[in-house]
């Protein structure tokens, strides 16, 4: 069998090698860039591949994406919509978005930005009072793996967590909300707002004024979801406005961000490049040939892109 990657660039095909040799030496693996023949290729592990290019592997059984989204490779016009596309959700990758989003809330439940911002001004401010994780409510907007694994983390912490979806979710022993009917309770018992939603038609552009202004004023934001899901110019508006306190923001339409957009030098925001949740090779590769062995068996494999659903 023959594996194709597109991940981290030619320099990396090594380094990938290495990690299957462990987890699959009968798999032989090959880069992006190499000269092969595409009727040879089984299986590819991708990100954003070129436009195309995997419509010409004839005999391709599964395409595994190297990040947990798969609009880098819907965004191929020809890409052949037969085949099963593989998310890249693994426990390491939970682990990892679930520790990002409690590291973010707890830096916006302590006030960190601004006291960074103090000492880069050698300025010594005091805080009349501090927050705990109990005065924060936060609600997860998106409860699939890596939501329910953040609001079980922030839970265990000491948050009051609740979470929100499009269809009919539960999150185990905290509140769930459903359905736009229910959205606006949702967000009127949000402090601090959390969005890890799936990129589809439907969530693109939902962090937008009308959603902002009813969550209490003065409740924060960490977007490690998508960053077709910001309406960017609505949520620099609710920050000046005083509505919105604080933005962690992880993901872009545009990635990098170029430098002269405005979201870099607002006081109220952080920004992270677009790291929330990156299982290293050794973890991809791990997962990857276990798809490529159930596969092989004619298992059903997990989260499997569902185009009904749009994740």
């Amino acid at each position: 069998m023959r594996l194709i990657i597109n991940s981290g660039g030619p320099h990396a095909i090594d380094e990938w090698r290495a990690q299957f040799r462990a987890f699959a030496p009968e798999l032989e693996v090959v880069g992006w860039h190499e000269d092969t023949d595409p009727a040879s290729i089984d299986y590819a592990l991708v990100w954003a591949p070129d436009a195309g290019r995997l419509a010409t592997f004839q005999n391709l059984k599964l395409i595994i994406s190297a990040g947990a989204g798969v609009d880098h490779i819907l965004a191929d016009p020809a890409l052949p919509r037969h085949l099963p596309i593989a998310r890249m959700v693994t426990a390491r990758t939970q682990t990892e978005m679930a520790e990002f989003v409690l590291t973010s809330a707890l830096m916006i439940t302590r006030n960190v930005k601004t006291i960074v911002h103090n000492q880069s001004r050698s300025h010594w401010e005091t805080f009349d009072s501090l927050r705990v994780a109990a005065d924060v409510r936060v609600g997860i907007m998106g409860l699939g793996h890596l939501g329910v694994a953040s609001a079980q983390l922030l839970s265990r912490v000491g948050f009051p967590v609740s979470g929100w979806s499009r269809g009919a979710s539960t999150l185990p022993g905290m509140p769930s909300y459903a359905g736009q009917e229910q959205f606006g309770d949702f967000l009127a018992n949000t402090d601090l707002l959390v969005c890890l939603l799936p990129a589809t038609d439907a969530t693109r552009g939902i962090l937008n004024r009308a959603t902002l202004s009813q969550l209490p004023k003065g409740a924060s934001l960490i977007n490690a979801g998508r960053g077709s899901h910001m309406v960017t110019q609505d949520i620099l508006d609710a920050l000046d406005s005083g509505h919105l306190d604080q933005a962690v923001l992880d993901v872009f339409e545009q990635e990098p961000l170029p430098k002269d957009f405005p979201l870099w030098t607002h006081p109220r925001i952080t920004i992270t490049p677009h790291c929330a949740a990156i299982p290293d090779r050794k973890e991809r590769a791990r997962h990857t040939a276990l798809l490529i062995a159930a596969n092989e068996r004619g298992e059903p494999l997990p989260n499997i892109y569902d185009a009904q659903r749009g994740y």
